[in-house]
């Protein structure tokens, strides 16, 4: 397959894959999500809790999220979690559950696919199928995405270069799927103040090598609370088509990430100041 080798500001040259490549298809790829559209003038926002946890915490923070402005409803129904001992999530209860509250609010859903074997069961209730960090270089993973007839949410490596990053979305293309989202989620550096570093930098740079939308996770981005509403402001301002935020009806005592998840109200805020920052870069 021919491939496009482009020049970068510090002279050195990878190369960019032609099916995602901007040299290739020089027009912006709208992904179209049950209606939601990425990649075009406006800013999508995802937000909802990191796992879905009961039927009350999914109910009470998915009504909050569509009322302040969200358009697609996150919620992890598989969870990958460092430790076996960690809540792992609901599994197919969990996207019943995803199910239900879309039917109720009309809001798609997207959640996480962490093997092969769970690609037609979380197909058949998401909207948009998300490929975590840690299965970024799963290429099986990959590959079934590709078939699977969902857009794909595919978030960077936590220790992937940009290369690496495309030649990901490159498979899920290659097998027939040109639904899909990039999505910057940080990356492992030597700094630990932190829980990953959000590399900004990325989103104006997959944006001038490919024509797919690539939107933000400011909440894994960082790992804490305080500091995801200036990343989310930072990341539109940077150009980004999107956020995927965290959003908990009571972080304190969320199962998963609460320490990174915004309550409802800090929700409600941030979504204010984003409308303003869209406003003033003219999305």
């Amino acid at each position: 397959m021919d491939t496009i080798s482009c020049n970068i500001p510090i002279n050195a040259e990878f190369t960019v894959p032609s099916r995602v490549s901007r040299k290739i298809n020089p027009e912006n790829t709208i992904v179209n999500v049950s209606g939601v559209e990425f990649g075009g003038p406006g800013v999508v926002i995802i937000a909802g809790p990191c796992a879905v946890e009961s039927e009350e915490q999914l109910f009470e923070t998915g009504r909050a999220v569509k009322k302040s402005g969200a358009r697609i409803l996150r919620g992890g129904a598989f969870k990958p979690r460092s430790s076996p001992y960690s809540f792992q999530g609901l599994g197919e209860e969990g996207l019943k559950l995803l199910g239900e509250i879309r039917k109720e609010t009309g809001m798609p859903v997207v959640t996480e696919v962490m093997d092969t074997r769970q690609i037609e069961l979380v197909s058949g209730y998401a909207d948009m199928v998300q490929i975590g960090s840690r299965n970024m270089h799963n290429y099986p993973l990959l590959k079934e995405a590709g078939m699977c007839g969902k857009p794909v949410l595919l978030k960077r490596g936590m220790m992937a270069t940009i290369e690496e990053f495309l030649l990901a979305a490159e498979y899920i293309l290659h097998h027939g799927n040109d639904q899909v989202i990039l999505c910057e989620r940080g990356i492992r550096t030597f700094e630990t103040s932190t829980r990953n570093t959000l590399d900004l930098s990325a989103v104006p740079m997959l944006k001038h090598l490919s024509h797919l939308p690539v939107i933000v996770d400011p909440s894994h981005g960082t790992g804490l609370r305080w500091m995801v509403p200036f990343m989310a402001k930072a990341a539109v301002a940077a150009g980004a088509d999107g956020l995927i935020i965290e959003v908990h009806y009571n972080p304190e005592k969320a199962l998963c990430d609460g320490h990174q998840s915004l309550s409802l109200d800090e929700f409600a805020g941030l979504m204010t100041d984003l409308d303003k920052i869209a406003l003033a870069i003219g999305r």
